[in-house]
């Protein structure tokens, strides 16, 4: 570990550890956010005529997908819970729930298009009739969309699952807007990128410490465990920090949410017990949070966190939900690599995923098993088309 915090203001010693340039994917956030919506502007319109069928025969909406790949299907969960009129739920696992069914819309969500969740849940779907709409880079998952005939977003290849938000999140977004199911997108993405262009210049490495709000967060975390708080559409933004904690800075790092923390965690700060100042808290914040969960975040600060923790409160900006969201990201995304920087540690390589993932693979080679599976799948539906 750098014990020295003046390292996050030498920009030849970032750059001799952040080797794969994880603070250049952070900060292209804004221009990888419209490249993703010019592409989902054609994946959409290449899948126009079947999107059209599905208008007004939708009853709920699932999104499958792990890890990296899975966060985007909470930000919008979260994104359109004021804004759908039929139920979303993210699955993060090898089946669909059993009422999935010919009026649900599934998204399969892969970066790689080798995710073995992913891909059984893709053919659950296929399985229960669902309408299936497949978001990847490549892989397995695009060629069994192509296969079957269902919508296909491609996205860009060559890079860390986490850097990819918005290739993750906004084609599903544009999908729903092109079923009629929501609508106003075009207006938050302009006020969204605005700002995000205006927060990359405040964060960048090249602006010193004492003006830099992920520079001051990765400073106060260091040495510490970052415990990140949010609410409502803030929730998923709290585990995107903590997840970014985990694979950028390799460090612990956990997320809540109010009011439900008040209700259990909160206990943990009664007892004067030493491991509390372990901790710290990060409060995920917004002028327009709700006058109630205003209330309870400054009074259980207080009550509690304040006591022995040190805590900092992180401001999203805008008025729209995505502005909220991703411009606490950019602050939280940046903050994860500065740490990682005072940590002396690459950002980019998770190298225990990575062994994880072969492990698995070479004990159950599973990936052959579901493309088995797929095979047959496919094969019979030729044959009861053919009768």
């Amino acid at each position: 570990m750098c014990a020295d915090k003046g390292v996050l203001d030498d920009l030849e010693k970032i750059r001799e550890l952040d080797k794969s340039g994880m603070v250049e994917h952070c900060l292209n956030l804004p221009s990888y956010c419209i490249d993703a919506v010019n592409l989902s502007k054609r994946g959409v319109q290449r899948f126009k005529s079947k999107l059209s069928s599905w208008k007004g025969k939708i009853n709920s909406i699932i999104l499958a997908g792990m890890g990296g790949s899975a966060i985007g299907g909470d930000l919008l969960k979260e994104w359109a819970r004021e804004k759908l009129d039929v139920p979303m739920e993210v699955y993060r696992d090898y089946s669909l729930p059993k009422y999935a069914d010919e009026d649900t819309l599934v998204f399969t969500v892969s970066y790689s298009g080798m995710t073995e969740e992913t891909l059984s849940a893709f053919i659950d779907a296929l399985q229960k009739g669902c309408k299936v709409v497949a978001v990847t880079s490549g892989g397995r998952l695009k060629e069994f969309a192509e296969k079957a005939k269902a919508p296909l977003i491609m996205i860009p290849a060559g890079m860390p699952p986490r850097a990819a938000l918005p290739y993750l999140l906004l084609p599903q977004m544009f999908v729903l807007q092109e079923l009629g199911l929501v609508k106003g997108l075009d207006e938050e993405l302009g006020e969204t990128v605005s700002i995000l262009n205006g927060l990359k210049e405040r964060v960048k490495p090249e602006v010193p410490t004492e003006s830099n709000e992920s520079k001051k967060l990765a400073s106060v975390v260091f040495g510490t465990v970052p415990l990140v708080l949010g609410y409502g559409p803030l929730k998923p933004v709290a585990e995107r920090f903590k997840t970014q904690f985990n694979e950028n800075s390799k460090s612990l790092g956990f997320s809540s949410y109010f009011p439900e923390l008040d209700h259990n965690l909160i206990m943990g700060w009664e007892p004067e017990d030493p491991i509390t100042k372990l901790f710290t808290v990060i409060l995920l914040r917004s002028r327009n949070e709700p006058k109630e969960i205003k209330s309870r975040i400054e009074v259980t600060s207080s009550l509690a966190f304040s006591k022995s923790s040190k805590v900092f409160e992180v401001y999203c900006l805008g008025d729209s939900i995505l502005a909220n969201m991703l411009s606490a990201i950019l602050v939280g995304d940046l903050a994860s690599v500065y740490l990682a920087i005072l940590r002396g540690i690459d950002p980019t390589p998770v190298k225990t995923i990575e062994k994880l993932k072969a492990e698995i693979a070479a004990k159950s080679a599973s990936i052959r098993s579901l493309e088995l599976k797929f095979e047959g799948l496919i094969l019979q539906s030729l044959r009861d088309d053919k009768v």
